[in-house]
């Protein structure tokens, strides 16, 4: 080990051995010199109780500190000086003891922690510490006898419970070849007795239950041993209470739960081996749950080595008798008292069966059919066949009568006993009363011309799931009625508390219903996206959509209108627009309508738009130009920027326009203009250019925020300032040829005035676009599994496809307002406004959707 740790440069110090021979063995400047070590790793700090070795004689010692007599003291000072008790394996155990009492006694008196002890307290304390002196005397063998010539190892538990405090020891027994035996102490632990806790009602632990605990105490400190001794060839423990010996030898199962969870957990620990009964005077145990003086246990051999008859043959060992349970106190035994009861079902049980009312009466009228064919007496007129309307009603009944115990037993009792119902019942207006063993509206329609059925009907409890099964079968009955139609056909024969609810919530989760009315789904309004609220240059990041058709002529032809569209393009960033017009919605008509847009504007990092056809070809056509571009790069420059520089294509969700307001609203807004002024009008081609470039600077000259309340400033920003530096229906500026030279520079000006353009933008423009206009509310994300129903705007609402959601695409900000459905057709991607979650059982954690 020394070479070992060497190489790796630590260099082990200080050995020591009560073996002369092996300490030879070590060189002299490694050895320890000292005659007595300490063991407790705090004594370099704190004086304390400590627990030292004396190599010499192989022994344990214990030193005890040095007091301070003169100060006052407190609670906080025993807790202090009883932190201070170094006895790990509990060799003193019965004099630690007596400082955990004393402490819990100050607990009784309700003691202060800094408040100076009474003068009784404080000399009964003083006598304690005076009397740990005596401790210097005593000296507790370290080997406790095993060899090699050690035939058997036994492990001997002892437990016992006091008033005041309950402990339990181990002793190793050891029996050589020779016969030579040997008992000692290895290891004891001890607890004081709870306190009674008047603001609980507990009272304190009776004495059988605290001998109990005890028990349990030892089990742990033997399963704590048995970890650590792998040489025991048989354990034994024993107990001077015949309560517990009664408890352990018997099936946790007897017991009250107090005494049957410790019982339990006993014979867990120390199964395979036998609890016994011992004498009183002969339990070490006794000793440490009583507690003893310093000087008096270092005189106790009965501590240190165990009762005397542990040193003999074990059939001079106390015997066991067979317990007398009768002669037993039957109030401590604490037996649990045995019911006998059938297997009974709960009428939940029965409800949760079937989830429609007719299927349900069927069931139980079979039931019924079977009980009444059981019987021998009935063996000659067996109901066999068909169900009968008297069956039927019967099953009702019986049901009704079921649900009604569950839910009004009170009601019951107090029609039995009083004749009818206390004012605080829930049900007293309805004037109840018992017909057949059934609670029935009382009510006041006795002399009205209507059946029975309606004058009486059931009550029924809304929080039951009888009700539910009732609501539901009328519902459906009347071909998915409404709310009022519901409560009118149920109460023809049963009448449900809170009726009106029930049929609203049964209505809101039937699916028929939702599928005819669906809701769609809604989502708190995401931030806008980097495009939106980044500067940039003018059409950099654009947004496209088509709007028409629109007719034109060309002269040469014949007067025959041709039918086009008008491709707007707007810029994210300034909402400045550009429109082009297209001459149909293919993919080469739209790839010409972007050439002319890059010509005059630029080309542009981003293009937005939606997920139609010619939008998708175009980005198809551009990546296979990009393709041939990069095979080859390396032929001339042009080509190799060109590829560099290429768009990026970014679609929204297919069937949603609300993810691209901003080309939307520019749409709304064009087509305004062009319908307010040319109508229903059919244009020559060379007049709709000209349309199209003054509506497109009539768009560009709309204001971006109000108009600033500075007296100098008299315009507001505009689309146009970010193009031309002003309006683009403006009239043009002064000219500025006859200005000096010195006087003008056009580039820091030009310079100064893009920079308050932005900054404009900036402080107006951009603070504008905090408000949320709706989709105000956070709601519940939609799960993977969920079932919809995908909206089709050009189809009525019940031949609306279903689908489930398969995958979700969170936002930023974690809410999800784009998912992927798969219905018979294969897997999309929809916005969720365009779906509606049906209200169904696998959609929620919880409820009774139906499905």
């Amino acid at each position: 080990m020394i070479e070992l740790l060497q190489s790796a440069g630590f260099s082990l110090r200080k050995w020591n051995s009560n073996s002369k021979e092996l300490l030879s063995a070590v060189p002299e400047g490694l050895r320890d010199e000292r005659s007595i070590l300490e063991l407790d790793s705090s004594t370099a700090a704190v004086k304390t109780l400590g627990l030292t070795w004396e190599p010499s004689t192989d022994c344990f010692r214990f030193s005890s500190p040095a007091w301070n007599e003169a100060a006052e003291i407190t609670k906080r000072c025993v807790l202090s000086d009883a932190s201070r008790l170094f006895d790990p394996l509990g060799l003193v155990g019965p004099v630690i003891i007596q400082a955990k009492i004393f402490l819990q006694d100050l607990w009784k008196h309700d003691c202060e922690w800094d408040e100076p002890l009474s003068s009784q307290l404080q000399e009964q304390w003083r006598e304690y510490r005076r009397n740990l002196a005596c401790l210097d005397g005593i000296a507790v063998p370290r080997w406790v006898g095993t060899s090699r010539s050690t035939e058997t190892v036994e492990l001997h538990g002892f437990c016992d419970a006091s008033n005041k405090a309950y402990g339990a020891c181990v002793y190793v027994r050891t029996v050589t070849a020779d016969g030579n035996v040997s008992v000692h102490l290895l290891t004891s632990k001890s607890r004081v007795a709870p306190l009674e806790n008047l603001k609980k009602n507990k009272k304190s632990l009776s004495t059988p239950r605290l001998e109990l605990s005890s028990a349990l105490l030892l089990a742990n400190l033997y399963e704590k041993v048995a970890k650590n001794i792998n040489v025991v060839t048989k354990c034994h423990f024993w107990t001077d209470s015949t309560i517990v010996v009664c408890w352990l030898s018997s099936s946790p199962a007897r017991w009250k739960q107090f005494v049957a969870n410790r019982v339990s957990e006993i014979q867990h620990i120390t199964k395979g081996s036998v609890w016994q009964h011992v004498a009183g005077e002969d339990n070490p145990a006794d000793i440490i749950s009583r507690g003893m003086s310093p000087a008096q246990l270092q005189y106790e051999s009965r501590w240190f080595h165990g009762p005397k008859w542990l040193m003999l043959d074990n059939q001079y060992w106390p015997t066991s008798a067979q317990i007398d349970e009768g002669s037993l106190d039957q109030a401590e035994l604490e037996e649990k008292a045995v019911v006998a009861a059938l297997p009974a079902v709960s009428p939940s049980e029965i409800f949760g069966l079937r989830s429609s009312l007719v299927d349900l009466v069927r069931l139980t009228v079979h039931i019924r059919r079977f009980k009444w064919n059981s019987s021998p007496a009935n063996r000659s007129c067996r109901k066999v066949g068909c169900i009968t309307s008297q069956e039927y009603d019967d099953a009702v009944k019986e049901l009704v009568k079921l649900s009604q115990r569950e839910c009004f037993p009170q009601e019951f009792a107090d029609i039995a006993r009083h004749g009818q119902l206390q004012d605080s019942s829930r049900i007293s207006n309805l004037n109840p009363q018992l017909v057949e063993g059934v609670l029935c509206v009382g009510g006041r329609l006795k002399n009205a011309a209507v059946p029975d059925g309606r004058k009486h009907p059931c009550i029924l409890d809304h929080r039951q799931p009888f009700k539910r099964i009732v609501v539901v079968y009328y519902h459906r009955k009347y071909f998915l009625a409404g709310q009022q139609q519901i409560v009118t056909a149920v109460r023809e024969r049963f009448w449900p508390t809170s009726a009106r609810n029930l049929a609203r919530q049964v209505i809101h989760e039937c699916v028929q219903c939702f599928r005819a009315k669906p809701k769609i789904q809604e989502q708190l309004m995401a931030d806008l996206p980097p495009e939106r609220v980044r500067p940039c240059f003018p059409f950099q990041k654009v947004g496209i959509d088509y709007c028409g058709p629109f007719h034109v002529v060309y002269p040469q032809r014949r007067v025959r209108s041709i039918k086009c569209f008008v491709a707007v393009y707007v810029c994210l960033v300034t909402k400045a627009v550009h429109l082009e017009l297209a001459a149909d919605l293919s993919t080469q008509a739209f790839l010409a309508t972007l050439q002319r847009f890059t010509a005059r504007r630029g080309k542009p990092s981003l293009i937005m738009c939606d997920n139609g056809t010619n939008f998708v070809g175009a980005r198809r056509k551009l990546d296979e130009l990009a393709q041939l571009f990069a095979s080859q790069q390396f032929t001339n420059a042009v080509l190799r920027q060109t590829t560099e520089d290429r768009i990026e294509f970014r679609f929204i969700p297919a069937r949603s326009p609300n993810f691209g307001g901003l080309w939307e609203s520019a749409v709304k807004s064009f087509k305004t203009l062009f319908k307010r002024t040319i109508g229903a009008r059919c244009l020559e081609y060379d007049r709709m250019q000209t349309v199209l470039a003054q509506t497109e600077a009539i768009l560009n000259s709309r204001p971006l925020t109000p108009i600033s309340n500075d007296p100098d400033d008299f315009e507001a920003l505009t689309p146009g300032h970010f193009l031309i530096q002003r309006p683009l229906t403006a009239i043009p500026g002064p000219d500025l040829d006859g200005v000096p030279e010195n006087r003008l520079s056009a580039w820091e000006r030009m310079t100064e005035f893009t920079q308050r353009l932005w900054k404009k933008w900036s402080e107006q423009y951009l603070s504008n676009l905090h408000n949320r206009t709706k989709w105000t509310r956070q709601r519940d994300n939609i799960a993977v599994g969920t079932m919809v129903v995908l909206k089709e705007e050009n189809l009525p609402p019940l031949t609306w496809q279903l689908a489930r959601v398969t995958e979700v695409h969170p936002g930023s900000d974690g809410n999800i307002r784009v998912v992927t459905v798969r219905n018979k057709d294969g897997s999309y991607q929809r916005a969720i406004s365009k779906i509606c979650v049906l209200p169904i059982r696998d959609n929620f954690q919880s409820g009774e959707g139906e499905n």
